[in-house]
């Protein structure tokens, strides 16, 4: 049919045809039908659209009214391949049951993958990003959170290391609740060219069940320690005295008019 210079064939798709001089025919083997819109002249054959060895060849800008099914579909090597739609562009993979395994979903305004895993790999194939349901791998050396609000987990985290960016501080932050930190060989804190600061508004507790505490410094300060009053009567066995042995290990001794760390030091033998 010829309509503005136009022809307009209706087909349905087959792996089957046959051919008449100037013209292919399709056999009809499916009920859904689609329409392929030729500017070209009658002389050129079908116009864009042509059947080689390696199987059809479709140039210019094409449009389908009902699904497209074919083994491979890739543009020419100087080109990009085009999907667009009005609505969303959907890209479904079925196994031998016609059931559909993974799907391709690119609507106005969201992008959906559906499927067992989702994955993201490298050029020379490496994983970088890797979805399942029990867990999301980043395989990149380094994850960085640009936003100005930080990264917000709503259960715990496990890594082996937590940095700031350079020449940036690093601030670990639970506005509402408890902050912990968990693990079984120990934690370490460094600050290699500042100051490491613990502020609470309550008690700051520190507690070793097996081990011991140690300050390892040239100077210990406790400058708002509370300076003691004289009583109205002496009860001296109430009161003690802060002594410490050679290796920094501190213990009480009764107080007394002068000195009596000397006479408890047996603590530190």
């Amino acid at each position: 049919m010829c309509k503005h210079g136009q022809y307009i064939f209706t087909f349905e798709f087959s792996l089957f045809f046959s051919s008449y001089p100037g013209i292919f025919l399709f056999l009809l083997m499916n009920k859904n039908k689609a329409h392929i819109t030729l500017s070209s002249s009658p002389q050129t054959g079908m116009g864009h659209l042509h059947v080689t060895k390696e199987g059809l060849r479709l140039e210019g800008e094409s449009e389908f009214l009902f699904p497209l099914y074919a083994k491979e579909i890739h543009s020419r090597e100087d080109s990009s391949l085009l999907l667009q739609s009005a609505h969303n562009v959907t890209v479904n993979a079925r196994n031998s049951d016609g059931e559909v395994t993974g799907r391709l979903n690119v609507g106005p305004k969201m992008v959906e993958v559906h499927g067992q895993q989702f994955q993201i790999n490298s050029v020379d194939g490496k994983p970088l990003f890797t979805v399942d349901e029990n867990e999301v791998v980043v395989g990149t050396d380094k994850l960085r959170i640009t936003g100005p609000e930080g990264a917000l987990f709503e259960h715990s985290v496990e890594t082996p290391l937590v940095r700031a960016e350079a020449f940036k501080p690093l601030r670990l932050e639970s506005p509402t609740r408890s902050l912990s930190m968990d693990a079984p060989k120990g934690i370490n804190i460094k600050a290699q060219a500042g100051n490491i600061e613990a502020l609470s508004q309550m008690d700051i507790k520190l507690h070793s069940s097996e081990g011991v505490l140690l300050l390892d410094a040239e100077t210990v300060r406790l400058p708002k320690l509370p300076e003691g009053t004289r009583g109205g009567s002496d009860r001296s066995q109430e009161l003690y005295e802060i002594c410490v042995c050679p290796d920094g290990k501190l213990y009480l001794s009764a107080a007394g008019r002068y000195s009596t760390c000397q006479e408890y030091s047996h603590v530190c033998q």
